[in-house]
């Protein structure tokens, strides 16, 4: 091996995270309660992308600290609520749903995002839709 290679490696390994495409991306939720009569698009962003991740083999015989298992997550966010229409009265009308401000490779945190894809759960309206743009 070359040494232009060898130090290429080492540099991507140690530097990894710059080279990772974390950002904040434009993504449309679409929510709907049985009891109003719309549904809602709402138009969001999210954050999304790769993390240079590093895993082996040979875990045993790593220290945990060499093993990382990143994901584009939250840096920076804040919430919004926007009222569903169409509810009857006696319905809590309003969603809340995280915008990202910015983002950043780091670990899955249970508190404010699925780190598991459900499967089954689909993104689309069964009832009339309404454009909500924020």
């Amino acid at each position: 091996m070359s040494p232009f290679f060898v130090m290429s490696l080492l540099f991507g390994l140690t530097f990894g995270q710059t080279a990772s495409l974390c950002a904040p991306s434009e993504y449309t939720i679409h929510v709907e309660k049985r009891e109003c009569a719309y549904c809602l698009a709402i138009n969001t962003t999210i954050c999304a992308g790769f993390c240079m991740t590093r895993d082996s083999n040979g875990k045993k015989l790593l220290l945990k600290s060499a093993l990382s298992q990143n994901v584009c997550t939250y840096k920076e966010m804040l919430y919004q609520t926007v009222l569903i229409p169409g509810c009857p009265h006696h319905t809590m009308p309003y969603y809340s749903y995280p915008v990202a401000l910015s983002c950043k490779c780091g670990k899955c945190n249970t508190d404010y995002s699925d780190c598991v894809r459900e499967r089954g759960r689909t993104n689309y309206c069964t009832k009339p839709q309404k454009l909500c743009s924020m």
